[in-house]
């Protein structure tokens, strides 16, 4: 491996870093997002029933508590400006769902640069070594037989190959986590409508969807 490594050239070393970034990245977010669903379920099972126009204490006291999950942090900052009225309340839910998809949503550029980026390094590494080959068979007058000439073209597309090695996994995982948090923020946006049924109107819109 660390021969095919050196064969490709200086451009394979930002390469490889671009794969273990990329890797930190999804992990991380898998992680991040996964425990974000599951805070979120805790939370609406904790404060289910709780919330209620005039005795909203012990809803606030929930929410304090529940920091791990987005949907509280939402919750909360609709709980503490209800007595400003609707449009306030409805806009300081809509703020702090913005806040929380942007957290969900952080490093994913970087991510996607990656998968953008990675290829066009690989694409470079082939060019340089391309130019390195016939600068060799230039040296060596055109004397050279089909294998010297075979031997550098593949060296030259391994960071081609590397580059798209790293992108395409980063391309899909990039789209997948995407999706993740659409649905998570989906829910929570659900669940903020029904906050605000609640508070406005004093009806209970129901349990999860």
């Amino acid at each position: 491996m660390l021969d095919v490594i050196s064969k490709g050239g200086v451009l394979m070393l930002p390469i490889i870093l671009c794969s273990i970034v990329a890797l930190a990245i999804i992990i991380e977010r898998l992680v991040l997002i996964a425990r974000a669903r599951r805070e979120n379920d805790r939370f609406l099972e904790a404060i289910r029933g709780r919330v209620r126009p005039g005795k909203l204490e012990e809803a606030l006291a929930i929410c304090r508590v529940s920091t791990a999950a987005p949907l509280a942090t939402v919750f909360l900052e609709g709980l503490r400006h209800i007595e400003l009225g609707e449009q306030r309340t409805r806009e300081a839910i809509v703020e702090a769902g913005e806040r929380e998809t942007l957290r969900l949503e952080n490093h994913l550029g970087g991510l996607q640069t990656i998968a953008g980026g990675a290829p066009l390094l690989g694409f470079l590494g082939t060019v340089l070594g391309m130019i390195a080959a016939f600068q060799r068979i230039e040296q060596l007058g055109g004397n050279v037989d089909a294998s010297v000439l075979a031997g550098g073209i593949w060296q030259a597309l391994l960071t081609t190959a590397a580059g798209l090695t790293v992108a395409v996994p980063a391309y899909f995982a990039h789209n997948y986590i995407v999706s993740r948090v659409h649905a998570e923020v989906l829910r929570m946006e659900d669940h903020s409508s029904g906050l605000m049924l609640l508070l406005t109107t004093g009806r209970d819109p129901g349990g999860e969807r």
